[in-house]
């Protein structure tokens, strides 16, 4: 079965917009810094800023240039910390080199810290703690399956990739003790052996390796749950995820495609959280 990852982000940024054409006050505001002329973030800014329009969410973005200071994008983030008509902070990653991540990371104050990778919230989500925010694509991949009634609970969930935006967060999140969460968790990468057989031995698998059509219809267990967590631009433009989706599709009980599948719950969940932001400080 074809999750629809839009339809269900839509439906979420439906109640998003009802929610907010009830405030009377000032609306949500979130604001969005861009470092340098990267074509795949302004192409995501792009995207973020539609959907904060469509809700009545009001977005601002900042463009600085690629040579920026680190201190003069951190002064501009202490101005929006300040800042009483903004509720949520997202820098757009990847930034240049010469800029330290987790610095600007740490700098944006963790109550408008709506992409959930301040240390503070990170440390909330790893203790299961109320409160903070949750990053915003594995935010994104739980909905899904609690929308689309896919058992989590006592189920073996399988992350392929360890970073920090995806792979890491989703297992803290998924084997929590709370409703929809409680599953077994393995986390393989690279240089993990027998990966074949660890794949295969899911009942939701989530791809987020970076790598074009790497899951293999072997490497699927008959009726897993697939997410496919990957953006790749092939030489000819086309963009396709982890997953050689044609062929497993076929072993597939559940599968989201690409584009149409995380992508826009990614989206949702950061609107969501500026709101939940909004109506918790604002």
């Amino acid at each position: 079965m074809l999750i629809d990852g839009k339809k269900i982000a839509a439906e979420i940024q439906t109640s998003i917009e009802k929610r907010v054409s009830e405030i009377s006050a000032r609306k949500p505001g979130l604001a969005f810094i861009l470092v340098g002329e990267n074509p795949a973030s302004q192409s995501y800014v792009r995207s973020k800023k539609k959907a904060c329009a469509s809700t009545g969410i009001v977005s601002t973005l900042i463009e600085l240039p690629a040579s920026v200071a680190q201190s003069d994008l951190l002064k501009r983030i202490d101005e929006l910390n300040r800042d009483p008509q903004i509720d949520g902070i997202l820098v757009q990653l990847p930034l240049p080199t010469h800029i330290d991540e987790k610095a600007v990371t740490s700098a944006i104050d963790p109550k408008k810290d709506v992409d959930g990778f301040h240390p503070v919230n990170v440390g909330k989500m790893l203790l299961g703690e109320e409160g903070g925010f949750l990053p915003c694509t594995p935010h994104g991949i739980k909905v899904i399956l609690e929308r689309c009634k896919i058992p989590v609970e006592g189920k073996h969930v399988v992350i392929v990739g360890r970073s920090n935006i995806v792979g890491k967060p989703l297992a803290a999140i998924l084997m929590q003790k709370k409703p929809h969460c409680n599953a077994t968790v393995t986390v393989v990468h690279s240089q993990s052996e027998n990966l074949e057989m660890l794949t295969r031995s899911a009942d939701i698998l989530v791809a987020a390796i970076g790598r074009p059509f790497f899951i293999k219809k072997e490497m699927v267990k008959p009726g897993a749950a697939v997410i496919d967590v990957g953006i790749n631009r092939l030489p000819d433009g086309k963009i396709v995820g982890d997953v050689d989706f044609v062929n497993v599709s076929e072993v597939a009980g559940h599968i989201t495609p690409v584009p149409g599948g995380i992508g826009p719950m990614t989206i949702a969940m950061l609107l969501q959280n500026t709101l939940w932001s909004y109506l918790k400080h604002g």
